[in-house]
């Protein structure tokens, strides 16, 4: 019993990193010239004065709800993996882990829902960039995350409490 609460811990921490890096890192959109765009600032290099230019991200609605649905997603993974602690040590014996899955799910619901509006939309949200350029490590992970949170999730919801 000990290995599989050890691997359930595992996988969900793997996945609240996953989800850290895909909603923080710089990389959900790759221009042609190597340059990344994030969900937070648009930082592009500047070959003229050898500085960082920055500006405000897209001010789409739909990008607005990208943004908020990674958030969420984070936010669930994190409150589900507190609530998984707390329960180990607090539920009763034979009892199942189903507020813990359903926010684990919820959480893969968010990601999964962030990750198909930007897919669907990034080329208005990045129009005034340029043509080109590639979804990046971010947008990869966030469809990463979608199916691991999923099975996490799922296996929560079937997991008994034993001694």
């Amino acid at each position: 019993m000990s290995l599989l609460l050890f691997g359930v811990t595992a996988l969900h921490l793997t996945i609240l990193i996953i989800l850290f890096v895909a909603t923080l890192d710089s990389s959900w959109w790759v221009l042609s010239h190597d340059e990344t765009l994030n969900l937070w600032h648009d930082c592009i290099y500047n070959n003229g004065s050898e500085s960082w230019v920055c500006s405000s991200v897209s001010t789409n609605d739909w990008f607005r709800a990208v943004q908020a649905l990674v958030v969420l997603s984070v936010l669930f993974s994190s409150f589900s993996f507190m609530l998984f602690m707390c329960q180990l040590y607090t539920m009763d014996k034979g009892g199942l882990f189903y507020a813990t899955g359903a926010f684990q799910i919820l959480a893969s619901l968010a990601v999964f829902s962030g990750a198909v509006i930007y897919a669907t939309h990034v080329t208005e949200f990045h129009k005034d960039k340029g043509e080109g350029g590639s979804f990046g490590h971010c947008f990869v992970l966030a469809w990463v995350a979608f199916p691991l949170s999923m099975l996490s999730g799922i296996m929560y919801i079937h997991l008994r409490k034993r001694e």
